[in-house]
């Protein structure tokens, strides 16, 4: 069964928030510091990144329908270590539209087009061509800028060469040495960080905020997708979001888990993740 998340909003939020209750927020499906083993370096706009090298894996799981297992590809790239937080966000674009407010704290209530809006001006900010075609919404994958994460790539990076639920084993009960999520967190999101690191020295891959990836949402895409580098599908209604939030169950939280929202091309006042689920992480394909 997928997670949606404004089921939620009664209990995270409390009654004096009902009011928020709209179409259009919720996901549709559904202290401590660990050693980082991986290549981590700052960019030019003081945000650490981790080098992650490519390689195959095995993308999916028996779990559910749409996490067909299947054999994938994926090129060298860099990932922010942690999710963008407030501060890197509002420095970069001016504004911080999150619910959850601290400069530590990963960014909230973001809309997919403010996602790959933020991904073109960090670009430009630090010198690289921006990747996406803010017309069409198209991803230049040659371009050396900042842009979302492949579903593929947001998979490979979580899993850091396991091949278990999480990238600990398969026990969910140490879910709360790496994760803020329904257990561990009883309200809105908390500064990025402070939960262990995976194998590959990335923190909050599970938990806090949801992480737009670049891909449209497609149920079976997994059985028909290419074996490397897998864009996901042209078209589609919804964009694929990854790794569960605050108010999550463990079970969303898992390296394969897929879920999906709508990434909202208008500016109406009810298009937004009003509850502070949906964050980002970027990536730049290594060269």
């Amino acid at each position: 069964m997928r997670e949606h998340l404004a089921r939620f909003i009664a209990i995270a939020l409390g009654s004096l928030f009902a009011f928020a209750l709209l179409p259009s927020t919720g996901c549709r499906k559904g202290e401590s510091t660990g050693t980082d083993t991986g290549t981590s370096h700052p960019a030019k706009g003081s945000v650490e990144m981790v080098l992650v090298p490519g390689g195959w894996f095995q993308m999916g799981s028996d779990q559910e329908e749409d996490e067909t297992p299947h054999r994938v590809h994926v090129s060298s790239f860099h990932m922010d270590k942690y999710e963008v937080t407030q501060e890197d966000y509002e420095r970069v674009v001016g504004k911080n539209p999150s619910r959850w407010k601290g400069a530590k704290k990963p960014v909230d209530q973001i809309r997919w087009v403010d996602a790959v809006r933020y991904c073109n001006a960090r670009s430009r900010s630090e010198g690289f061509d921006p990747v996406y075609d803010e017309s069409t919404w198209q991803c230049d994958y040659n371009a050396n800028g900042y842009r979302l994460p492949t579903e593929a790539e947001w998979e490979y990076a979580a899993r850091a060469g396991t091949t278990t639920a999480y990238f600990f084993g398969d026990d969910d009960s140490k879910l709360k040495l790496y994760a803020w999520f329904k257990k561990t967190s009883t309200r809105g999101t908390h500064p990025v960080g402070r939960r262990r690191l995976n194998p590959w020295g990335l923190c909050d891959m599970y938990g806090n905020v949801w992480e737009w990836c670049g891909d449209y949402y497609q149920e079976d895409y997994y059985k028909n997708s290419p074996e490397k580098n897998p864009p996901g599908p042209t078209s589609g209604k919804s964009r694929v979001v990854r790794g569960g939030c605050w108010n999550s169950r463990p079970d969303n939280c898992r390296s394969s888990h897929r879920n999906y929202e709508n990434p909202v091309f208008t500016d109406t006042c009810f298009a937004k993740d009003v509850n502070g689920f949906i964050g980002i992480r970027c990536v730049r394909s290594a060269r």
